[in-house]
């Protein structure tokens, strides 16, 4: 099976029990815990607007990205390292104005932007400094940069052996980010938390993948099953202690 009929197929196994997990109209093809409210809003106080150049980093399927594009009329392109994803994002775009690319980030496309994104994928950045370096860089001045932040201090050794696939698990403190934002020349404009939305989502998505299990199984391995399960319920466990706090942040440059 080729690398795009991979993805397709993990996300074919996963769609139903996504449909359920989210509430009624809030599901549209993202991979995260964020609601289609929450997209809304935040693509609302980054300003995105008609004709804005957007850049979705690590967009995956793009789901939230088809939603930002057909209800702004933005100028979208979205990057994505997984040929798979890319290929399914294409697709499901139809004849929507969006553009992908396959690439590794940092370095970021050449902008300048006028917005770029980056949801719920902070977190697969150990070192976040040229990330950062890399959007203020595509950023025009006053640009802004709408992103999800999984704040607290970072795993410990017991935690990261619990979690799968912990080597995609870097926390960052807010302060740490406000102050890596500032020296690229950022200011933030807004943080709203989400961290009780997001815990509702992790714990509705894992009693869906385990309702569905037979099914997911059959199609992805029970191994992948196990581990999307135990994750889900870890980040619903970290979420609901404190241990995690999930950020919506808008900086602007």
């Amino acid at each position: 099976m080729t690398a795009a009929g991979e993805r397709a197929a993990y996300g074919l196994a996963l769609e139903s029990a996504r449909q359920t997990a989210y509430p009624p109209g809030e599901y549209v093809g993202q991979e995260s815990f964020m609601t289609a409210t929450e997209i809304r809003a935040l693509a609302g106080r980054a300003g995105i607007g008609r004709e804005d150049r957007v850049l979705d980093l690590c967009c995956g399927v793009a789901g939230p990205g088809r939603l930002v594009t057909t209800e702004t009329g933005c100028r979208y392109l979205g990057v994505d390292l997984d040929p798979g994803a890319v290929a399914a994002a294409r697709l499901a775009a139809g004849d929507l104005p969006c553009r992908f690319d396959v690439r590794r980030v940092p370095p970021l496309p050449r902008g300048p932007f006028d917005v770029v994104l980056l949801l719920e994928t902070l977190l697969a950045f150990r070192d976040k400094r040229p990330l950062l370096a890399g959007v203020a860089a595509a950023l025009r001045p006053g640009g802004r940069f709408a992103l999800t932040v999984e704040e607290g201090a970072p795993l410990t050794a017991p935690e990261r052996a619990s979690m799968p696939a912990s080597d995609t698990v870097w926390p960052v403190a807010l302060s740490d980010l406000v102050d890596l934002l500032e020296q690229q020349g950022f200011g933030v404009a807004s943080v709203e938390e989400c961290s009780e939305a997001h815990r509702g989502t992790a714990s509705a998505l894992a009693d869906a993948f385990e309702s569905d299990g037979a099914a997911i199984s059959a199609r992805i391995g029970q191994r992948t099953l196990d581990d999307l399960v135990a994750a889900h319920r870890l980040w619903a466990e970290w979420l609901a202690a404190g241990r995690i706090r999930k950020l919506s942040v808008v900086a602007v440059r």
